[in-house]
């Protein structure tokens, strides 16, 4: 009798978070071509999970994006920071239509906007003249996203709040702010859990969905 195959979804996910562990070990050791190598299978394997789950749309392609963004911030560049952003506000207004109209906490809101406001306004006279109007306007969008991200859920919340985190230490790294042990490690640990939190708490959400639609 032949041995049974894994089902690819529990397999694709399984490769996520072990490509998650390895580029997270990477970055510990200081082994910069474990990061190059592991880095840039996060989002395909998390995609092909996602699929395997009947992801709607605008998820597929919010995380075909954050690969674009990804791919991007491996080159150490300026013109190549912007791309990467770009990537992923893409990636954001994709999470942003998924989200729909659906009602948030205006608390939660009020509470987002005080950060934005205050970590912009922080961050502003230390981030190099070139990038503070595309900085700001990519905060305004994230920060959008992290707080309809309430709206599938606890998970998907939590995840948004994350990928706020993650993004501003990258940006209080463009900043030259004092910062953690190991940065990049905290940078991709907080958004490796983000993306994950933010794919789980989309397709929980949508199976319930489609559960109300069409009762079983």
């Amino acid at each position: 009798m032949s041995a049974r195959r894994p089902a690819p979804g529990p397999a694709a996910l399984g490769g996520f978070a072990l490509a998650t562990a390895a580029d997270l070990g990477s970055l510990l050791a200081g082994w910069e071509t474990g990061h190059l190598i592991f880095k840039p299978l996060l989002m395909p394997l998390l995609i092909a999970y996602a699929l395997t789950r009947g992801a709607p749309r605008p998820l597929v392609a919010a995380l075909c994006f954050g690969w674009g963004g990804d791919l991007a911030l491996l080159f150490d560049a300026d013109p190549a920071f912007l791309i990467g952003m770009g990537s992923f506000a893409l990636g954001h207004l994709c999470y942003l239509v998924l989200f729909g109209r659906r009602p948030v906490s205006p608390l939660a809101g009020a509470a987002y906007g005080l950060a934005l406001v205050g970590t912009v306004s922080l961050l502003w006279g230390d981030l190099p003249a070139g990038l503070r109007i595309p900085v700001a306007g990519y905060s305004l969008l994230l920060t959008a996203m992290a707080w309809r991200s309430g709206a599938p859920g606890w998970k998907a919340g939590l995840g948004g709040a994350l990928f706020l985190l993650s993004d501003t230490l990258i940006a209080t790294g463009v900043a030259d702010w004092p910062q953690l042990p190991r940065p990049a490690f905290w940078v991709m640990a907080t958004y490796a859990a983000a993306q994950y939190l933010l794919t789980e708490g989309t397709l929980a959400d949508d199976r319930a969905y489609r559960r109300e639609v069409v009762p079983v």
